[in-house]
């Protein structure tokens, strides 16, 4: 059934102003120049979201939490503090709803506005949940439950929906893989203890566009992990981001466009046309997405024997926001010089040592993907040559940022390895580890591995999940103590940064009046 019951919000954050909330960086390319023989172009196409926060969408938040008496204890009584720690967060532009579930599943709240009396009856509600239920647990009925919450919304507008899920085991009935979810939901996992199917937790956020899985071993403080992904929903600042690579075939250097493998996203090629369409769903403030295509090139020498300027794609994004329509920004060209001498030295630049690198995290993804394959067939051993080879290829990266993408990368691999030790410790604590890091890498998302967001790996955490971190450990020493509002959060990054609120817009326009000055210059320098 659907809820039609949800409040409207008691405000909202909508101003109308999208110029420049995602913008495309200059394209990158692997080497600087091609052959006229046939050759191969590697590029990198990165789209970034506005680090400033005075522009977000709503949140209509759903928490499907588990109560069945698996959860009796610790782990309840953690997610429990856990979710206070969400409805402090939370505004009245936001609206959260609690669902429960065992073998059946239950509306506790419809999707109600957070005003302060709202978040007193939620903490109330939350503060009286018992694991009483039985050993029978049907995540299928919650997801079910918590998606009819969210298809029933008579306020839609300028929000984002997303659903929390949160669970410690295998479920006894139900099929939760043949849910159907929405395009427009995100769904978030949690496995609560090593008793969990991390799979299946890994499988259902896969399912959804942008979703990541979050493994979380007993006794870790769940509010670190769940305030990492608050920091992102209350940064929303695009939906329905898309990017396109239109190949130029007219022109004839292009022979074919294929998108390098090591992402997760939804990806469609228009069998007429070439056209790839990649979606990504939505986009935190802060959060960059970034393609790697390589483009075969015809042999030109019948026809030309001389350098040029060849034109190869065209590199377009779009997104929704504040509730204005699809918004098709300004295309990026892709092309190259094409020359009867080319470099013999790819990958000397920065640029190409950047674009290099992301290869190389999408490779090390792939290794972590191959090794668990393995160790969930009893290869340990195999799982484990498997990473101590990707190790041993990060040694190749060279950044001028101090490697810092190099030793994260590197402390993934040695605790994965560290987690192959027996059989036992892979099943308890590899295997969702792996898995966590397979959806971070392939949808370039933040996601808790080991429950260790602190001192663990941090890839694509944005500065609202740093700021949130440090509020959540405060929150874990001391529950009673305030806890400062997303809307608080807000006004005090604009304080410390003024021109924050107006940076994104005037950042924008600044481009364009470059753009066209250049456009100017190039009309005006025949004549002059």
């Amino acid at each position: 059934m659907a809820f039609t019951d949800d409040e409207k919000p008691a405000s909202t954050t909508n101003t109308g102003r999208t110029k420049g909330l995602v913008t495309i960086k200059p394209v990158k390319y692997f080497k600087e120049d091609a052959a006229l023989t046939a050759d191969t172009v590697t590029a990198e196409v990165e789209i970034n979201a506005t680090s400033s926060t005075a522009v977000r969408e709503g949140l209509d938040l759903v928490a499907v939490l588990d109560v069945g008496g698996g959860m009796a204890g610790e782990r309840i009584d953690s997610m429990k503090k856990a979710m206070a720690f969400v409805i402090m967060k939370l505004t009245p532009v936001d609206r959260l709803s609690i669902v429960t579930f065992s073998d059946g599943a239950t509306r506790l709240s419809p999707l109600r506005s957070m005003t302060p009396a709202a978040q007193n009856d939620l903490k109330a509600l939350i503060d009286g949940l018992r694991a009483s239920g039985g050993t029978n647990i049907n995540i299928q009925a919650g997801l079910d439950t918590g998606l009819d919450v969210i298809a029933g919304r008579v306020n839609t507008t300028a929000r984002t929906a997303s659903i929390f899920l949160m669970s410690d085991g295998h479920p006894t009935s139900g099929d939760a893989r043949q849910v159907v979810v929405p395009a427009q939901v995100a769904i978030y996992t949690f496995g609560f203890g090593s008793g969990t199917d991390h799979q299946l937790m890994s499988d259902i956020a896969r399912k959804s566009p942008g979703g990541t899985f979050s493994n979380l071993p007993d006794g870790s403080m769940v509010s670190l992990a769940l305030s990492q992904l608050l920091g992102g929903l209350l940064t929303v600042v695009a939906q329905d981001v898309a990017l396109t690579i239109t190949p130029k075939t007219e022109e004839g250097d292009v022979d074919t466009v294929q998108v390098f493998p090591g992402t997760d996203y939804t990806q469609d090629t228009d069998a007429d046309t070439g056209v790839i369409t990649i979606k990504f769903a939505t986009l935190f403030a802060g959060e960059g997405r970034r393609v790697v295509i390589t483009l075969a090139l015809k042999d030109v020498t019948a026809t030309s024997s001389e350098e040029y300027d060849a034109p190869l794609a065209e590199a377009q994004h779009s997104f929704t926001a504040q509730a204005r329509p699809r918004d098709p920004q300004a295309p990026q060209d892709i092309q190259i010089k094409r020359t009867p001498s080319p470099s013999q030295a790819p990958g000397a630049s920065v640029k190409a040592r950047q674009v290099q690198a992301e290869i190389t995290r999408r490779q090390h993804a792939d290794a972590i993907r191959q090794a668990r394959l393995l160790a969930d067939a009893g290869g340990l051993d195999e799982a484990r040559y498997k990473l101590e080879d990707a190790h041993n290829a990060l040694d190749d990266i060279v950044l001028d940022d101090g490697e810092k993408l190099a030793a994260a990368l590197r402390t993934e691999l040695l605790r994965l390895i560290a987690l192959l030790d027996t059989p036992e410790l892979y099943r308890a604590q590899g295997q969702p580890y792996a898995l966590a890091s397979e959806t971070s890498h392939g949808r370039q998302r933040y996601a808790a591995r080991d429950g260790d967001v602190d001192g663990g790996v941090r890839l694509f955490a944005t500065p609202r999940m740093d700021t949130y971190l440090e509020h959540a450990k405060n929150f874990e020493k001391d529950p009673n103590a305030p806890v400062p509002s997303a809307d608080e959060d807000a006004k005090k990054e604009i304080i410390a940064n003024p021109l924050s609120a107006i940076s994104t817009e005037l950042a924008y326009y600044l481009r364009k009046a470059i753009e066209a000055l250049q456009a100017i210059e190039t009309i005006v320098a025949p004549s002059t």
